[in-house]
């Protein structure tokens, strides 16, 4: 049995690109995102995943990694020389976040995901993932 994407079975309501007011990219982690994929030397990539694990502030965490392989149920933002993809279970965490980039000087630059777990009433960990360090 062949299995047909959601685009294939035209579900009504699934739009794969998140709306700009769901999560924020503050200019300066655009302009990392687009320098850090313009430097990657794979023509295979397509994006920079976002995903949230079990495991860090208030139970969960930020990540992210570049990605060679859309899903058909995954979203899609696009920036300016970059594309973030969100699987759906991710994207219910991500709502209300702010992912930024901080240079710290000594202390080394990060991408930080401020506003975490807002909308859930979480512990709003300002500095959460893999990418950003844990939390401060």
């Amino acid at each position: 049995m062949q299995t047909q994407t959601a685009t294939e079975l035209n579900v009504p309501g699934f739009d794969q690109s998140i709306a700009a007011d769901v999560f924020t990219v503050t200019p300066s982690a655009a302009s990392k995102m687009a320098e850090l994929f313009k430097e990657v030397d794979d023509e295979d990539l397509q994006a920079i995943r976002v995903f949230v694990a079990g495991g860090g502030c208030s139970g969960m965490s930020y990540g992210m990694t570049f990605t060679d392989q859309k899903h058909d149920t995954d979203l899609v933002y696009q920036g300016e020389g970059f594309a973030i993809y969100v699987d759906a279970v991710a994207m219910s965490f991500l709502e209300g976040v702010e992912i930024d980039f901080v240079d710290r000087g000594p202390a080394g630059a990060s991408f930080v995901f401020n506003n975490a777990f807002q909308s859930s009433g979480g512990g709003g960990c300002s500095s959460c993932g893999s990418s950003g360090g844990g939390c401060s």
